[in-house]
């Protein structure tokens, strides 16, 4: 389960940005999800509970945000979005695609004391 890493990688960022911004605790964090970042949401829900016990973060809510997948169509020369990473363009069915996007996680926001 590398949720459970992820979630680990979240709280030493919360960890080291606690000392630089001088906060106590940590009530959300809100982070963004791309569509192919292979991360299934109710284990990282479970994971960070888990992470956070007993840290700054203890009893923090996770929102998480979805992000669509961005990718370029090099026929249509347009952006276009598809479903699943090895589909073709909507419009015109060609595979000459490039991805912009949709496998990141990463923290947007944070509600602090």
């Amino acid at each position: 389960m590398h949720e459970m890493s992820l979630c680990e990688g979240i709280m030493q960022i919360l960890e080291d940005n606690a000392v630089k911004q001088g906060y106590r605790h940590v009530r959300k964090v809100r982070v963004e999800v791309g569509q192919f970042a292979n991360v299934e949401e109710d284990a990282l829900r479970f994971c960070f509970d888990v992470v956070c016990k007993n840290t700054l973060a203890d009893g923090a809510s996770l929102e998480i945000l979805n992000v669509p997948a961005s990718t370029w169509c090099m026929v249509c020369c347009k952006p276009v979005v598809i479903s699943e990473r090895y589909d073709p363009c909507p419009d015109c069915g060609s595979y000459q695609l490039q991805s912009d996007g949709g496998d990141e996680l990463r923290i947007k926001d944070l509600e602090v004391d």
